[in-house]
């Protein structure tokens, strides 16, 4: 069936053009094994979730409980065994590789525990990543990763290298670059890990009061019980299962 393009950049046949507007991310017995035979591990076990628009939704767990895992596989950078993955009613896992490289470019920010960030490339040209991918104009991708950090608070750092930048600054640039193509879902991988308690908390405080929208959906990976209170709901995850019901947290 042939394909044409949505609002968000993804392949979608005209069958699946008809959706509710509120459903970000639907995920069907999603599963995935490593290995085979009496060393095959699983690491993700038909696990389902529905995220929303408008929505922080937090996947909890401890490490090695699958979280990762999962984040790849909704986020079309690790294929699935078993189940599906539909966003905005188009499952990605039956799009072709080009497909799925337009899928991750246009669609997904992806924030990393990490950062992720260049060395050698300053603030300004790391945020302007993913417009170079997309082949806009230096100059105009470089002036547009300025205002991104200055949305993100780092209006007079897009010179500086990543080394001379403090963690949560560091993490502000991943978030610049991550909203700099406007995608409407938006995938942190425990992006408290590696910063102190206070400032995981404002880092994420930041996320829920500016970036957040009714057009745009934020899921956070974590076993930071610290930031727990700036979830919209919250999901259990351990040893590769979701929990079945979804914890309100009680801040609306």
């Amino acid at each position: 069936m042939p394909y044409q393009r949505n609002d968000i950049g993804l392949a979608m046949s005209a069958d699946t053009m008809e959706m509710k507007d509120h459903e970000a991310i639907v995920a069907t017995g999603l599963t995935k094994w490593f290995g085979d035979g009496e060393t095959r591990v699983t690491a993700v076990n038909g696990v389902g979730l529905v995220a929303y628009f408008g929505e922080m939704l937090f996947i909890v767990g401890p490490s090695g409980s699958g979280k990762t895992t999962m984040l790849s596989m909704i986020s079309g950078i690790l294929r699935p065994n078993a189940g599906n993955v539909k966003v905005k009613g188009a499952d990605i896992w039956t799009l072709n590789n080009d497909q799925l490289a337009d899928f991750r470019l246009n669609t997904i920010g992806f924030v990393f525990q990490d950062y992720h960030l260049f060395p050698r490339l300053t603030t300004a040209e790391n945020v302007a990543i993913p417009l170079i991918l997309k082949h806009h104009n230096w100059d105009e991708s470089i002036s547009q990763a300025r205002q991104q950090l200055a949305i993100v608070g780092l209006k007079n750092r897009g010179n500086m290298l990543p080394v001379k930048l403090s963690g949560g600054e560091q993490q502000r640039v991943a978030i610049a670059r991550a909203i700099i193509s406007r995608p409407e879902i938006l995938i942190f991988d425990e992006p408290t890990a590696s910063l102190d308690g206070d400032t995981g908390r404002m880092i994420i405080a930041f996320v829920k009061e500016n970036i957040l929208n009714e057009n745009r959906c934020i899921l956070i990976v974590t076993h930071d019980a610290r930031i727990n209170e700036y979830a919209d709901r919250i999901l259990h995850m351990e040893d590769g299962h979701l929990s079945d019901g979804a914890e309100k947290t009680g801040t609306e």
